[in-house]
């Protein structure tokens, strides 16, 4: 296969079932598939899964004005959504099944086929929405502490990593924050869903500070991003294959997203070392 026809990458894929390529890239995506039969019946399934969820959340849906800006990399300062706008574009793109579900109202916020299982979608939708709830629990409670906020500090990541990836029975790496002004102050495990879970924190300069909480999600197979504040703290986390993750802290928006968007790639890249 030449160069010409390597150009189709799995963002593309997705962007075009979910529509938001332009007719040129729709094209070209198009010319590719016809060329790799395999990847064009995934893409017919995907599109197959796509109108069952719609029309499965069809009565939930709610069409606002601001929706289409959530997926668009240009900023307005003036609206209340603005910092969300500036979430990394090639994210957006990778995880634009799930989020469309989110900004249409669906409850589960999930792409997958056996969510159409009886009673499957169910116990996902209540694990993906006790996520932040358990992140910013856990955050109010450890943040605050000075002495015993984690139970293995930076100076043994590697044991930390291990311990906690064995706990969680999914290889683990611990993301470094150090280019957004964060560094590690350790983790510690705590339950989550009543499963082990790991907990990261960080403390910039100032002594402001965040966590990163993973736990198990095995009833779930896809990625889905969703926001969420309560009390003046926030957090961004998503579902990707059986881990859910959130980051969860006090400071602004803007920068609690870039956290949120540099976690995603570095747990995404050492997925991809791994497999």
């Amino acid at each position: 296969m030449t160069d010409e026809w390597n150009t189709v990458s799995e963002n593309d894929l997705h962007a075009y079932v979910d529509g938001f390529l332009n007719e040129a890239d729709k094209a070209r995506v198009e010319q590719w598939l016809e060329r790799n039969p395999a990847r064009a019946e995934d893409i017919r399934q995907w599109q197959a899964q796509a109108g069952e969820l719609r029309a499965m959340f069809s009565t939930y849906a709610r069409s606002d004005e601001r929706d289409r800006a959530l997926l668009s990399p240009k900023t307005n300062p003036d609206e209340a959504t603005a910092s969300a706008n500036r979430w990394n574009a090639g994210l957006a793109r990778r995880i634009a099944a799930g989020l469309l579900l989110f900004v249409a109202g669906a409850l589960t916020g999930l792409y997958a086929p056996h969510i159409l299982a009886p009673g499957r979608s169910d116990r996902v939708a209540e694990v993906a929405e006790s996520l932040p709830r358990q992140a910013q629990s856990a955050f109010l409670i450890y943040a605050s502490e000075v002495r015993h906020a984690v139970e293995v500090g930076p100076d043994q990541q590697t044991h930390l990593a291990n311990w906690l990836g064995k706990r969680l029975d999914h290889p683990l790496n611990i993301p470094d924050l150090s280019k957004l002004g964060f560094s590690l102050v350790g983790g510690r495990l705590l339950p989550v869903n009543g499963k082990a879970g790991a907990l990261f924190m960080y403390e910039d300069a100032s002594g402001q500070r965040l966590t990163v909480l993973l736990g198990r999600n095995p009833d779930n197979r896809e990625t889905s991003f969703r926001i969420d504040n309560s009390g003046g703290v926030e957090t961004f986390y998503w579902i990707d294959g059986p881990i859910g993750y959130a980051v969860t802290g006090e400071v602004p928006r803007a920068l609690l997203q870039k956290v949120a968007d540099e976690c995603y790639r570095q747990f995404e890249g050492a997925g991809e070392a791994k497999s």
